[in-house]
């Protein structure tokens, strides 16, 4: 069972960290399924924080996914698909450029592509490949979560080092949670380069 329009399409679901992107996601696959169309999820490989063969949400909820290469997913993600409608694809900020060519390739086999990801590096600079991903999309929507310094609307990524805000030349991709990440809006954003 293929769209009513008999033709793929890319969904983006983006935001700061705990702005409900992933639980986002999660809704649209449970939406789909209940509508009877088949779905295949994945993650990247590098993103184990919920095991790895499941997709979840910091408010707990889960789905089973397929674990991909963050930097080669297509053939792995073409080799797990079994004719499925829909394709849910999770942290998508954690993936290669060639998740970018991997989503057009579904989308072009008429499959409905939803992925979710953070735009925003904690530096504060776009995440690729999110923001080709969403020049490519269909449809994008943006999630903020709330400041945790003062309840503003959040859209930035705050890492925190033994509590103290991440330096700028601090790696990139530094898998975490509540302990090291914080939601932050653009005046509470810190980044250290002392």
């Amino acid at each position: 069972m293929h769209a009513i329009t008999n033709s793929g399409w890319v969904e983006v679901v983006t935001g700061s960290m705990f702005s409900g992107k992933t639980e986002e996601l999660l809704r649209r696959v449970r939406r789909a399924e209940i509508a009877g169309q088949s779905v295949a999820a994945f993650s990247p490989a590098l993103d184990d924080r919920f095991g790895s063969a499941t997709i979840g949400s910091h408010a707990g909820q889960q789905i089973e996914a397929t674990v991909v290469d963050q930097e080669e997913p297509e053939p792995a993600m073409h080799d797990a698909l079994n004719g499925e409608d829909v394709v849910a694809i999770d942290e998508a900020n954690f993936f290669s450029g060639a998740l970018v060519d991997a989503c057009e390739a579904l989308a072009a086999d008429g499959r409905r592509v939803i992925v979710s990801g953070t735009d925003q590096t904690f530096r504060g600079e776009p995440f690729h490949p999110l923001p080709d991903l969403m020049a490519v999309a269909e449809y994008v929507d943006k999630y903020q979560a709330i400041c945790t310094q003062c309840g503003e609307p959040a859209s930035r990524n705050q890492r925190l080092i033994e509590g103290e805000p991440a330096h700028y030349d601090d790696p990139t991709v530094m898998v975490g949670a509540e302990e090291s990440y914080e939601a932050r809006c653009r005046s509470c954003h810190v980044v250290r380069r002392d």
